[in-house]
């Protein structure tokens, strides 16, 4: 048994760290365009949103982490709402911080993957994903939360354990657009909604009271995160 862990872990873990060969471009674009039709059209939006929930209320989880908070939950619903909660000093910059996470996440995660498969990393994009989505689950508070994540790591786990190399780029590379364009809407959204006199507990408002900067210069800040992500994680793998 342990001669068969020793010859298997090496074998894993080139698999993981080993480059794969780039799509043809007719894949990367069919992917693009699944990610438009994923995020544009509104009934389908309400569904596919929840994956952007998970990358936001992840994104608040683990800079919270990174910057000194003791994460205690965080619960995603079904109107693709969520709440992460953490404790520390309620100002400061690890506060700043974790509150500013949210809603550039997505497209910053975007953009990390988007390096990963210009670099042909496919296979640990996959992987990565995965851990992050398992030690996300730890922190899930409510059932629904613990389906959604379940689900979406389950698709990496089997994409990644059982399908061919040209499948796995496939997958790959959608996930990486929908979280470029995901990234780019919920932010229009959040103006649509503070122009209507809505949302007065959003992340720009609570930042806006952190540090005393307008609300509406941080969400110019989480359009200008997205727009810059789409737009350079785009080159890179148009011309990967």
């Amino acid at each position: 048994m342990d001669s068969l862990a020793a010859l298997a872990l090496p074998g894993l873990w080139d698999r993981v760290t080993g480059t794969q060969p780039d799509p043809d471009l007719w894949v990367v674009l069919v992917t693009l365009t699944a990610a438009l039709a994923v995020v544009v059209p509104h009934p389908v939006w309400r569904i596919s949103r929840n994956a952007i929930t998970i990358a936001h209320e992840g994104g608040h989880g683990l800079v919270a982490l990174f910057t000194g908070r003791r994460l205690t939950g965080i619960r995603l619903h079904s109107d693709t709402s969520g709440l992460t909660l953490s404790r520390g000093k309620p100002h400061g910059l690890g506060m700043i911080l974790t509150a500013a996470a949210g809603y550039t996440a997505p497209s910053l995660l975007g953009l990390g993957g988007a390096a990963l498969l210009a670099a042909g990393r496919i296979t640990l994009l996959l992987w990565a994903a995965t851990a992050l989505l398992v030690a996300m689950l730890v922190m899930i508070r409510n059932a629904y939360g613990v389906l959604t994540v379940v689900l979406a790591g389950g698709a990496f786990l089997l994409v990644s354990w059982l399908a061919g190399a040209q499948v796995q780029a496939a997958f790959a590379y959608a996930v990486v657009w929908f979280l470029l364009f995901g990234g780019v809407r919920p932010p229009f959204e959040l103006q649509a909604k503070r122009s209507r006199g809505g949302a007065g507990e959003s992340d720009a408002d609570q930042l806006s009271r952190l540090t005393h900067v307008p609300a509406g210069l941080w969400l110019f800040l989480f359009h200008a995160v997205s727009l810059c992500s789409l737009i350079g994680a785009g080159r890179w793998l148009l011309e990967g």
